[in-house]
């Protein structure tokens, strides 16, 4: 009985003290995650609310300002939603099969995290511009992917993309093809296979891959003013629109508000979409 007492203590002293400076480490991880990303954050929102519901009112109803978030929240959910299927399809081909290339396709993928956003959106101009590669063959039947929401939407599928594979590659990976070939072997076709074995397995996934996109393409600057036309009110993004009231004279005001209303939407979001994943990879799973 003795021994087992003495043993109990430090059990849970091991379990209280996984990591050798454990205590210091956390210390020290949130005083920096504090001083780069919560205190940033803190005082945009409280300079924001020092502006008063005048100041808020007046910012939020100028028509630019609603153009811009539509603009913004509109083609980064299309952006996502595409980057989020493309993705899918990619990180597939990828785990499940072999072919010459597989290696330095997986490596392209990563491109859009290393490749200067204002590179890439040079580039993609020039190749779905007027006299681009692309864009050259889609001219002659009245077909224009730059200056629109379209050029918008095809910069950020490119960044986002990456979010989607990185995310569904693993989970495939690990899912293997067991339950697959036991459907199979019970009759179910590769439709049903598809809809009643994999996609609840890769529905987390999809989501967490889907907001990563998403969060990414509403942030995005660099790739979309070079292909967007950047024309108000109908092309212009929020970020650009941020800069812009920063350049004005009096301007500030309304570009602290604005980033602010694109703060905490985009945390909105993130935190429901999040949300939904961890019920569907916890709860939804539990229940079925």
């Amino acid at each position: 009985m003795s021994e087992h007492a003495l043993t109990l203590p430090a059990s849970a002293s091991r379990w209280r003290r996984p990591l050798p400076g454990f205590g210091l480490g956390l210390g020290l991880g949130l005083a920096w995650l504090g001083l780069v990303v919560l205190l940033p954050l803190a005082a945009l929102v409280l300079r924001s609310g020092g502006l008063g519901l005048a100041g808020w009112l007046r910012a939020i109803s100028d028509p630019r300002v609603v153009a811009s978030l539509k603009v913004s929240f509109g083609t980064a959910f299309v952006a996502a939603l595409a980057a989020l299927v493309f993705g899918a399809v990619v990180a597939w081909v990828l785990v499940r099969y072999r072919f010459p290339g597989r290696r330095l396709l997986d490596a392209l993928v990563d491109l859009p995290f290393a490749l200067p956003t204002a590179v890439a959106g040079i580039t993609l101009a020039a190749i779905y511009g007027q006299n681009g590669w692309v864009g050259a063959w889609l001219q002659p039947f009245g077909i224009q992917l730059v200056n629109n929401l379209t050029g918008i939407v095809i910069a950020l599928i490119f960044i986002g993309l990456p979010f989607a594979v990185r995310t569904v590659q693993p989970v495939l990976e690990t899912l293997g093809r067991e339950q697959e070939e036991a459907a199979a072997s019970l009759g179910a076709s590769r439709l049903t296979t598809l809809r009643r074995v994999i996609l609840p397995e890769l529905l987390p996934a999809l989501l967490t891959g889907f907001s990563l996109a998403f969060a990414r393409g509403l942030g995005e600057f660099g790739s979309v003013i070079f292909i967007a036309g950047n024309l108000p009110m109908k092309t212009e993004i929020a970020p650009l629109l941020i800069t812009i009231r920063l350049e004005e004279e009096g301007g500030v005001t309304a570009a602290i508000v604005l980033a602010t209303l694109l703060l905490l939407m985009s945390f909105v979001c993130l935190v429901a979409i999040n949300a939904g994943a961890r019920w569907l990879s916890h709860g939804g799973r539990q229940d079925g």
